[in-house]
């Protein structure tokens, strides 16, 4: 069942979309989709546009997170999602969650193990709505990940960026607005449910 969302989606935003997407397609596409919540506000779905086909490795680990399909990892380390929170709003510049350690941004695993090499960075930073993998440095990406608020070409060559939102970016919009410039959300951001379409 799909989450209310009372937010309007921008039609101008929808093209740009479609635009990216027809220009970085796919050939095996996968979408998958969270039910995020601001805190004291009603859920909204967020879809995921996956580009499988230029980042295999790390769209499965992204998509495998968030169906749970993989029990546990590391020291039993639960390797799903929901229930989750967003542990950093940087306003006009992205949101980041998917801690499946700590959910407070200082834990590292995936479902390969602890962490995994950078795939490739042909999926620029070009656009709002960018779905980049959040790292410690060169191949150190763990389950952790960022939605970019704007255009982040400084990430580029330094982020394995993998996939662009395709419903719901006026709330992850709306979750931007929740940030401080140290990160810290200003009100509390969580994964209720997530899933593969």
């Amino acid at each position: 069942m799909t989450a209310p969302c009372f937010a309007q989606q921008d039609p101008a935003g929808t093209d740009a979309t479609h635009r990216y997407m027809r220009r970085y397609g796919r050939e095996v596409p996968a979408s998958c989709w969270m039910d995020l919540r601001i805190e004291g506000e009603s859920p909204c779905r967020v879809v995921f546009e996956l580009f499988t086909d230029k980042v295999p490795k790390t769209c499965e680990n992204f998509r495998a997170l968030c169906t749970g399909e993989r029990g546990t990892g590391l020291n039993g380390t639960r390797l799903h999602y929901k229930g989750l929170s967003f542990h950093r709003v940087a306003p006009l510049f992205l949101v980041q969650g998917g801690d499946i350690v700590r959910d407070n941004g200082k834990g590292v695993a995936s479902i390969y193990g602890k962490d995994f090499g950078d795939e490739t960075y042909v999926v620029p930073h070009d656009r709002p709505g960018v779905l980049t993998m959040a790292n410690s440095g060169p191949n150190t990406n763990g389950s952790q990940f960022c939605v970019m608020l704007r255009p982040a070409p400084e990430l580029d060559h330094k982020h394995v960026a993998f996939g662009v939102v395709t419903e719901g970016l006026d709330y992850i919009m709306k979750m931007g607005r929740c940030g401080t410039d140290s990160g810290r959300p200003t009100r509390r951001i969580t994964i209720d449910d997530c899933g593969e379409c």
